[in-house]
């Protein structure tokens, strides 16, 4: 009973808020990397930052799982699949290539972070695991699960390999930020965000579901501000950045 009255409930305050959340950032970037700025409360490693922050979104994930009022379907399954492996990267694998130098990241938006992915992955995880309203097999064959599946896998190559290169920059740079090179870094200032932009975006086709939908809009309402601001702040900072750029969109944006 509990479930069934938090969950619609906090899943229109949580898509009401997204667009806020967008405008607010839009005018102000969030205080951690290359934005990073005094009075957003102490530093925390940026390892054990993202361990921190991003955590919830396996083990509430689970606990969902293993919680499930019935059993999940086989779809249910694979779209698991799908939102797991990005964040066993995202937790397990992404901070152990950090450098142990790289600049600590506030209390205050390691806070935020944890408090988003705990509510998106209670309702990605009911969703699919009790409170959706499951899929046929047949879904596997549907345009917008094909389509979202592709989607979702070139998204997040796309992510890794732009997060690759940016790691291998800041490895061998011994004077600060660069201007990355290679691949869609020729196209635009953040292919990361792009891909994991694509990467939600084919997760919540895939899904068809207003969870799912919500929390893309919350990937755009964070990564589309930060894309402009990243953009701004290269321009600024470097006489040679290259001009044909854009922030997100290739030719548009």
């Amino acid at each position: 009973m509990f479930d069934n009255t938090l969950y619609p409930w906090l899943l229109v305050v949580w898509g009401a808020l997204a667009p806020l959340v967008l405008v607010a950032l839009l005018f102000v970037a969030a205080p951690y990397g290359r934005h990073a700025r005094a009075g957003w409360g102490w530093g925390i490693g940026s390892r054990l930052a993202w361990l921190l922050m991003e955590s919830p979104t396996l083990w509430v994930f689970l606990l969902c799982v293993a919680l499930a009022p019935r059993p999940t379907q086989l779809v249910g399954w694979i779209l698991s699949a799908m939102y797991l492996g990005h964040y066993v990267h995202r937790v397990l694998i992404y901070p152990l290539r950090l450098q142990r130098t790289s600049r600590p990241m506030p209390a205050s938006v390691v806070g935020m972070a944890f408090f988003f992915n705990l509510v998106n992955a209670y309702l990605q995880g009911r969703a699919l695991h009790g409170l959706g309203p499951g899929y046929p097999e047949s879904w596997l064959s549907d345009a917008r699960f094909v389509v979202g599946a592709v989607l979702f896998v070139l998204g997040m190559v796309i992510n890794i390999r732009a997060d690759s290169t940016l790691l291998h920059l800041r490895r061998e740079s011994t004077s600060g930020y660069q201007i990355p090179r290679g691949g869609l870094y020729e196209r635009i200032s953040c292919p990361n965000y792009f891909g994991e932009i694509v990467e939600w975006g084919g997760f919540a086709l895939a899904c068809w579901s207003p969870p799912a939908l919500v929390f893309w809009l919350w990937v755009l309402a964070n990564l589309a501000p930060r894309a402009l601001a990243h953009h701004r702040w290269y321009r600024e900072t470097f006489a040679n950045y290259p001009p044909q750029r854009r922030a997100l969109l290739p030719w548009v944006l």
